[in-house]
């Protein structure tokens, strides 16, 4: 695939002007000089579309647009689980965890932690995220970004990756959230023109030119078994997505944690202007997460009956590119680079935040905030560097990466969520019971993979947090509580939402209902 002049013209603006209106927004009026609060939340003055959207672009990078493409061409709509279960766990995660965090103005979750139960919980907890949001989300994004790259264009996969993260770095070091944060509105709306112009060529050619619904017509006809949500056992994929697991089992844990508990997703509500934008912005990013199926699962369906016999089902996507048009396939491929540097932009924000906040601040307390911006950007900057040298001796070898860091992740998800929904909810929740949780999970999670194979791995993501659970209480029940620990309040929250949030949360209830039961 080559890119003509227009197509490189359009990348170009693209990547000047996202720099540029980064580098405005995030300018600070008259003498004033960035301090912690701006730097990494913001100024808590973010508003609600600029959280939606941003959490939308957080989420979303080249491995969600390859990856997820790639599984649509083998398993089909039932990938999509993925996007539309995460619309109700925004839902939630808005409803009932946002009050608590910003009741209690957090700047970070390891924070929480050692106000709800002690610094040794939050210490090893930072030092676990700050490993793998740079072990294995920075580097993932970053090689399977380039990897993307080097397929449209043909660039060296190294010099890919470099030059990605130099982009990254140069557009989210200086203005930290805020410039990623007021900037991702327009990352998102070409995500998503992107993907609709992609699906949309590709449903008119299936049609032979009749248009976009005549070509899903046919797509259904001749796939049926690809538009099923809950696949049934006899399905060669049953293992991927195990039925009604699906919908009552792991797939719940591992949405809750990554929608409510992680740091580079979560921190756009904490920098909310207050409660109401940041349930609103919840709402946006859930209607989002409706789409994203569209632009993201459609096009990998499409695929199978454009291109039925390709090497590697990751090719799905970037072979449906090639079909397209000088100047449009510009218009998608600075889509794909904005998911891509989005995600970056929002991981080593992250990164900054827990290194200087959670591991810096707490040995030298007396730091000025404007220190605290510098500390951050010099751990955001090695941070990079880091995964641009790690990015191709970790990564390079894997042919199916994205399946390799979701199992790997997994491992310590089920016991993330029991910390903090018994942190959050049960207060005779102690210290000890939340760290055992916390080790207890990874260890579970290997035995259970080791004496059960067979076990498709969303069910043992399931088994492993109800054990975990189990073991917090009765580790729990078995000491005294410790009240004067407690350094965070959990009782007089306001879990109202308003009018707006209610029809909202209604809307997309009722349409994920009908989709559930249209494509069951």
């Amino acid at each position: 695939m080559n890119l003509a002049t227009l197509d490189i013209a359009i990348v170009v603006i693209y990547a000047i002007g996202i720099f540029l209106l980064a580098q405005w927004v995030s300018r600070e009026k008259g003498s004033h000089q960035k301090d912690a609060q701006d730097y990494f939340l913001a100024s808590r003055a973010l508003p609600w579309w600029a959280i939606g959207t941003s959490l939308i672009a957080a989420n979303i990078s080249a491995e969600q647009i390859i990856g997820m493409s790639g599984s649509g061409y083998v398993i089909g709509l039932g990938i999509a689980s993925y996007e539309w279960m995460a619309a109700i766990t925004l839902l939630i995660v808005g409803k009932y965890f946002v009050p608590i965090f910003l009741k209690n103005n957090i700047y970070t979750m390891p924070e929480f932690l050692e106000r709800r139960f002690n610094s040794t919980v939050r210490t090893v907890m930072a030092i676990f995220w700050l490993g793998v949001y740079v072990f294995v989300n920075l580097v993932a994004i970053l090689w399977l970004g380039a990897t993307a790259v080097h397929t449209v264009t043909g660039m060296d996969v190294q010099t890919a990756v470099i030059a990605l993260g130099v982009f990254a770095g140069a557009y989210a070091l200086y203005g930290g959230l805020k410039a990623v944060a007021l900037t991702d509105i327009v990352q998102v709306s070409l995500l998503v023109m992107g993907g609709l112009i992609i699906s949309y060529i590709a449903l008119d050619k299936i049609a032979g030119g009749a248009g976009i619904l005549a070509g899903f017509h046919e797509l259904t006809t001749r796939f049926p078994d690809k538009f099923h949500m809950i696949l049934p056992s006899s399905n060669p994929n049953y293992k991927d997505l195990p039925g009604l697991s699906v919908l009552l089992g792991g797939m719940w844990v591992m949405n809750v944690s990554y929608w409510g508990f992680n740091q580079y997703i979560i921190q756009r509500a904490l920098g909310a202007k207050d409660i109401r934008e940041a349930q609103k912005g919840m709402v946006l990013a859930a209607f989002l997460k409706l789409l994203m199926p569209v632009i993201i699962v459609l096009p990998g369906i499409a695929a199978a009956a454009l291109a039925p016999n390709l090497g590697r089902p990751d090719e799905a996507y970037p072979h449906l590119m090639a079909m397209l048009p000088s100047g449009i396939l510009g218009l998608v491929f600075a889509a794909l680079i904005a998911a891509i540097v989005a995600s970056l932009g929002s991981k080593i924000n992250s990164i900054a935040t827990i290194f200087t906040m959670d591991v810096y601040r707490p040995r030298r307390p007396d730091t000025s905030p404007q220190k605290l911006v510098l500390i951050g950007r010099i751990a955001a900057m090695v941070a990079l560097l880091i995964a641009i040298v790690c990015a191709k001796p970790l990564l390079g070898s894997f042919d199916q990466a994205f399946q390799y860091i979701q199992e790997f992740t997994g491992f310590f998800t089920p016991g993330i969520c029991v910390i903090f929904l018994l942190g959050m909810f049960w207060d005779r929740c102690t210290a000890l019971g939340a760290l055992v949780a916390a080790v207890g999970s990874a260890v579970l999670s290997f035995v259970l993979k080791e004496v059960a194979p067979a076990l498709p791995f969303m069910d043992r993501v399931g088994v492993v947090f109800l054990a975990c659970l189990a073991i917090a209480v009765v580790l729990s029940l078995m000491q005294k509580p410790s009240q004067a620990a407690l350094r965070v309040e959990l009782k007089q929250i306001d879990y109202s939402t308003s009018t707006g949030f209610n029809i909202g949360a209604a809307i997309v209830t009722l349409i994920l209902v009908v989709l559930y039961v249209v494509y069951w």
